[in-house]
């Protein structure tokens, strides 16, 4: 996926392109500036063995949204290797970037890896939501490794990596999760941040914490996915 400014103070899609399970459907007319992209899942996984990439590119100027229709749900599939997803993202000088999907399920029995690589150049804007739900409805968690790394004007600003699951001894203990069920960050870069997170985010196991750069890091675990959201939508909106 390949956005661009359009000359007219708009952005357009010069590349639009996926396949099942990653489908990309651009949805409305532009919003002011931007433009908005969903995420529809044309099949059931990811499953083990699988393995998925999507790469995003948002040049100078251009300003872009992206959303999913429902939420992904990380399946155990056939013995295999761990399924694996890659998300690689660049954004110029004076590009801007939302990633605001909806929620991963890391079902029970699966193996799922998600590595996040996002470059966002001195100038250029992100903000970068990612959200975990460990196990559906009753059932305990898959094994799931997140590793992301964001990086701004060529040096590190966000370095995470999360694992839960069987093969995570203590990832429900104090140390981690604290025993909660669903976890969610949201990183926030750019030259704009003036009176991000200002207003402390609802609940007691949330945060907002300044990264050593142009960023700003807000977290939040709770027994559901709906705590975390009460936490971190409202930060979303005022972006």
């Amino acid at each position: 996926m390949v956005a661009e400014a359009d000359g007219a103070g708009g952005t357009r899609l010069a590349v639009l392109r996926g396949q099942a399970p990653l489908l990309l459907r651009r949805t409305g007319p532009p919003a002011g500036d931007r433009v908005a992209v969903h995420l529809v899942g044309g099949a059931a996984g990811p499953l083990r063995g699988d393995e998925l990439s999507l790469r995003i590119e948002v040049g100078p100027g251009a300003r872009l949204s992206l959303f999913s229709v429902a939420a992904q749900l990380a399946l155990p599939g056939r013995p295999a290797p761990a399924s694996r997803l890659t998300v690689e993202a660049t954004v110029a000088a004076g590009g801007t970037l939302r990633w605001l999907p909806q929620p991963l399920i890391a079902a029970a029995g699966c193996d799922h890896v998600a590595v996040t690589r996002v470059a966002v150049a001195a100038g250029g804007s992100l903000l970068w939501r990612d959200d975990l739900v460990c196990g559906r409805h009753g059932e305990v968690a898959g094994d799931f490794v997140a590793d992301t790394l964001i990086s701004y004007a060529g040096r590190a600003l966000y370095r995470h990596e999360l694992a839960v699951g069987p093969r995570a001894a203590g990832w429900a203990g104090p140390a981690v999760l604290g025993g909660g069920r669903a976890v969610g960050t949201l990183v926030a870069a750019g030259p704009d941040l003036a009176g991000f997170g200002a207003t402390p985010p609802a609940g007691p196991d949330a945060a907002v914490m300044p990264l050593a750069g142009p960023g700003v890091l807000a977290t939040a675990v709770g027994p559901d996915i709906r705590t975390v959201q009460a936490a971190l939508d409202p930060l979303c909106r005022r972006r």
